[in-house]
């Protein structure tokens, strides 16, 4: 699709997906020590910890939209038609989707249950109560866990096919090219996000789900769009390289309002509606300017290749499968044996690490797993012709 293809070969691109997966691992380690509540906790958790994930909560996950976008223009200019991306995206998303929810999910699911009190066995949680369609313990068959990701992926892509199908990427890529004039790279998406998030907070819930959480899609879905049109834009580049110090400075602004927020309400403690609102305005407001940055930093300085670059960005779906079990399983396990915190840490972001490698060294050499863990069907190698 000759209409769709990217304005060239953008590393930098692929760097800010790896490094922002780096992220989520050490994110959700530091989650297990942190105040606010996760799925497993040490005995003993950390306040220090309040201001370094304050400031990486707020767009860690719209900037993986945004990446996602961006290389979903790269494979759909390699389909011969957008039923054909369609299908294709479906198999890369959904098969994985389905292997995780019935392999690598139940362990995880079982330790919530046992933390809700459930004393059954895995083998008999595994083989029955999982499946169970109504709650139990608070959750009940299908349950998507981190892969909410992956779902909300997939959903976003089938709604990129039908606009490409029924108005084009021509007029996707205008309405994004809009923001390329004058400063409008930097508010109007401040704007439009932070405005759609406090029009919606106090309508709809703020929880996950593909058909409940529009207080998300309305923020994921215009960035991975973003992500796609940016891809076929040296308009939109431009006004990154022009822009991205003004909407850092923004971003630094919010970050006060964010972390300050943190700080003053811990615990239980809420604030009133109008901070609240302040403060989601500010997380989507700080979220945007630091995109733009982290983009500008991508075309800058990351935008070269290296021998690393091709395993790292293909590790990183079959990471990103395996590495919430890991975590959650080692988390409940390891707090009987005795270490300290630090130690705790070291080990669970060291196991979780080693976990991952494992999952992608192992999985890609063998053909029927690799799509189960989300690589393609491995490339034929050209035989060495003898001397």
């Amino acid at each position: 699709m000759d209409d769709v293809a990217p304005v060239a070969r953008h590393y930098g691109i692929d760097w800010l997906r790896i490094g922002a997966f780096g992220l989520l691992i050490i994110y959700h380690v530091a989650m297990v020590f942190a105040p606010w509540p996760w799925v497993v906790k040490w005995p003993e958790t950390f306040p220090s910890l309040i201001v370094p994930m304050a400031l990486l909560t707020p767009w860690r996950i719209p900037l993986l939209f945004v990446v996602a976008g961006f290389a979903t223009r790269r494979l759909i200019a390699r389909m011969p038609s957008i039923g054909a991306f369609a299908h294709q995206r479906s198999l890369r998303l959904l098969v994985p989707l389905a292997f995780a929810m019935l392999v690598l999910l139940p362990p995880e699911l079982w330790v919530r249950a046992q933390l809700a009190g459930d004393a059954d066995s895995l083998a008999r949680f595994w083989l029955h109560d999982y499946w169970r369609p109504w709650a139990q313990n608070g959750r009940g068959f299908p349950q998507w866990e981190h892969m909410w990701f992956v779902v909300y992926l997939w959903a976003y892509t089938m709604v990129l096919a039908l606009l490409l199908a029924r108005v084009g990427a021509g007029r996707i890529q205008a309405w994004f090219e809009w923001l390329a004039v004058g400063r409008r790279i930097i508010w109007a998406p401040m704007l439009a996000l932070a405005g759609a998030k406090v029009a919606l907070m106090f309508v709809v819930p703020e929880t996950q789900g593909l058909t409940t959480d529009w207080s998300g899609h309305v923020g994921y879905l215009p960035l991975f769009l973003f992500g796609f049109a940016l891809g076929g834009s040296l308009a939109l580049w431009r006004a990154i390289r022009q822009h991205w110090v003004g909407a850092l400075v923004i971003a630094g602004l919010c970050s006060l309002v964010v972390v300050g927020v943190e700080l003053h309400y811990q615990g239980l403690d809420v604030p009133g509606h109008a901070l609240m609102a302040a403060n989601r305005a500010a997380r989507r407001a700080m979220a945007w300017g630091v995109i733009i940055a982290l983009l500008r930093l991508a075309d800058g300085m990351l935008n070269r290749d290296h021998p690393l670059r091709r395993p790292l960005a293909e590790a990183v779906f079959p990471a990103y499968l395996i590495h919430h079990p890991v975590l959650v399983v080692l988390a409940w396990v390891i707090p009987s044996w005795g270490m300290s915190a630090g130690d705790g840490f070291v080990f669970l972001l060291s196991a979780t690490a080693a976990a991952c490698v494992a999952c992608y060294v192992i999985g890609r050499d063998i053909p029927w797993l690799r799509p189960l863990i989300g690589l393609a069907p491995a490339t034929p190698r050209p035989a060495r012709r003898l001397a």
